[in-house]
């Protein structure tokens, strides 16, 4: 009987993973381990073990809510070279558990790169950029070079080189997009104003990978001529081939994926993305540059088509899969003996890497707008080093700019780092849950007056676009109405104008209380960020629940959630501007006024009563 896709793909991740060793084990000539010497497959045991332990850790990780980045770097420094593999001569049985030679493993760990790398390139969509270009242009740009500037310069302080500081400096200013983007999705922060400031930070950091690595390449190939015109023009060389790559092969990718896609088969499907992402690696190689470098280029072509979301569906098995193949690569290589010889020294690092990082970020979300606590909440977050580190210090030690045993040492402070991000997370949301609620309570009292007159009148949570505009709309018909702002800059510029908006969360009750929500006429909600929206109409419900509450939604599945929750009237944007658009054109195609009207008010109530009887239906499922 035929398998769907489904039912192959937990079968697929082990035969790619075996099929792709075979070809890269044959460029090492080194004496095989005993224990594999019965086999002909090379590195069999070390795949087995892998995938015994990933299926083993991957559920335990997720249940408790740890994070996979560091659940196999612990496994990684537990059962590798500098673990326990070192009694694997005295207890014989451990040599079948551990990997005291970790070269079979690096090489799988090498295809992990290239595809954490694709990876990443199909989220950093131009489109995305474009719209956090604010965060990622400014705020992104600035974490980058003060970090850089700031570590590079501690780092010739303390007695190295020029070279070692630079890429030292660049490399230790990124943060980690992997441990970041699961803690922020675990605590549904990664759609709040801080969450999308992390993610624009991470996303330019991720983008300075580029340079850093041709950097790195110039910066090798220094010896015997000026430094400064061999980085020059390698920069020009790498500058060119990234873009006859970039054009090249957008013109080829893409009409390629439609004829393909096509023919609705699975298997070939997936052959082209491993053809993408593994062949412009090979053509990245081939014009001197790395291998990731090439897969991330082809994530970034593949990001703008229209088969982005089937790739990412596909490639969905492998990705945790080939991440923890990589982060247990990394573990292996962490020597954590040396915490024991040189503890003061790591101590120092990690500490001195937190404290830069974390006053720098906090300082320049401040300045972009976040309250002070979320700031700092932010500052914390990012204060680690990023998984990159691990891949470009590898570069450079191989490239000798970086010295061997500096380079074990920051790449073990790095590994410190994240295994205490968590812990640092969680103090940065405490710090920014009562600075907040500091706050609340400093500007109730300030505007405590102000706020008892302000009594059974129209409340407006949010007061961005939407809410401006319809607070205009209730001004010119006279009718009342108060708003809630968290941006204060925002906040101070509106009551300059005479304008009765406060600075506050109009989802927290103990405000809402102060203008006796449970007597306003309605409840609008115009809040831009869906999470936000849907945890203020539960909190708005809970304490008040009989006040009519109008919300705003982004699309028809987060209108059923707030539908669900509790809200009174829900608009999705996306039906609003769909509608106003068909009437724009059946207005020109000649159609009579009332017509287009009444053509689109039967659109707008049949959603609403679809969203009524959906919502209905959720409840009462939930109820058996």
């Amino acid at each position: 009987m035929r398998r769907s896709l489904g039912e192959w793909r937990p079968y697929k991740i082990g035969i790619w993973v075996a099929v792709f060793c075979l070809p890269c084990s044959n460029n090492h000539n080194k004496r095989p381990d005993p224990v594999q010497e019965q086999h002909a497959f090379p590195f069999l045991r070390e795949i087995l073990l892998f995938l015994t332990l990933a299926g083993i850790l991957i559920p335990l990780l997720q249940r408790f809510r740890i994070s996979q980045v560091l659940g196999f770097l612990a496994v990684g420094a537990l059962l590798g070279p500098f673990g326990l593999a070192l009694l694997a001569d005295d207890i014989a049985w451990l040599g079948y558990l551990t990997f005291p030679n970790s070269d079979g493993v690096k090489l799988l760990g090498e295809l992990g790169v290239i595809f954490l790398m694709f990876m990443i390139g199909l989220e950093l969509s131009a489109a995305r950029l474009w719209a956090l270009r604010k965060w990622v242009l400014g705020a992104g740009v600035a974490q980058v070079c003060i970090c850089a500037a700031v570590i590079g310069g501690a780092v010739v302080l303390l007695g190295h080189p020029v070279e070692t500081a630079i890429i030292l400096g660049f490399v230790l200013s990124l943060s980690s997009t992997a441990v970041v983007m699961q803690l922020m999705n675990e605590s549904h922060t990664a759609t709040t104003p801080l969450g999308l400031a992390g993610f624009s930070v991470l996303m330019l950091q991720d983008l300075a990978v580029v340079p850093l690595l041709i950097l790195i390449g110039a910066m090798s190939n220094s010896a015997g001529g000026d430094p400064a015109w061999l980085i020059a023009g390698a920069m020009l060389k790498a500058g060119v081939a990234i873009t006859l790559i970039y054009l090249v092969g957008g013109r080829l990718l893409h009409p390629l994926f439609r004829t393909f896609a096509r023919q609705r088969q699975p298997d070939v499907f997936m052959a082209l993305i491993l053809l993408a992402a593994l062949g412009i690696a090979g053509l990245s190689a081939l014009a001197g540059l790395s291998m990731a470098l090439g897969a991330l280029i082809a994530g970034l072509l593949l990001a703008e088509t229209e088969f982005k979301h089937e790739i990412e569906m596909m490639i969905e098995p492998f990705k945790g899969l080939l991440m923890g193949l990589f982060f247990m690569t990394v573990g292996m290589g962490m020597d954590v003996r040396q915490v024991a010889l040189n503890p003061l020294w790591l101590a120092g690092a990690v500490l001195g890497l937190v404290a830069v990082k974390a006053s720098v970020v906090a300082a320049l979300f401040r300045y972009g707008g976040l309250g002070r606590g979320r700031a700092i909440e932010g500052g914390l977050m990012l204060a680690q080093g990023g998984e990159f580190a691990f891949i470009v210090i590898a570069y450079a030690v191989a490239g000798k700019l970086v010295a061997p045993e500096l380079g074990q040492l920051v790449m073990l402070a790095v590994g410190l780092s994240l295994f205490i991000t968590p812990v640092l997370t969680r103090i940065g949301r405490m710090i920014g849950d009562n600075w907040e609620h500091q706050q609340d309570t400093l500007l109730a009292a300030r505007d405590g007056a102000a706020l008892e007159h302000a009594r059974e009148r129209i409340i407006i949570a949010g007061y961005g676009r939407v809410g401006q505009q319809l607070g205009k709309l209730l001004t010119a018909q006279n009718i009342p109405f108060v708003a809630f702002e968290n941006n204060a800059k925002l906040v101070a510029k509106m009551r300059a104008l005479g304008l009765p908006v406060f600075f506050g969360d109009a989802s927290r009750t103990e405000l809402l209380r102060r203008v006796d929500a449970g007597s306003a006429p309605a409840i609008v909600l115009t809040m831009d960020h869906p999470l936000a929206a849907l945890q203020a109409v539960r909190g708005i419900r809970r304490e008040f629940p009989d006040v009519p509450l109008l919300a705003r939604s982004r699309d028809a599945r987060h209108a059923l959630a707030l539908k669900q929750a509790g809200a009174t009237t829900v608009v999705p944007e996306t039906l609003e501007a769909s509608l106003q658009l068909s009437a724009s054109v059946l207005e020109t195609m000649g159609l009579d006024e009332q017509d287009i009207d009444r053509i689109v008010d039967d659109e707008r109530d049949l959603f609403s009563a679809t969203l009524a009887r959906n919502a209905q239906l959720g409840q009462s499922q939930r109820q058996l």
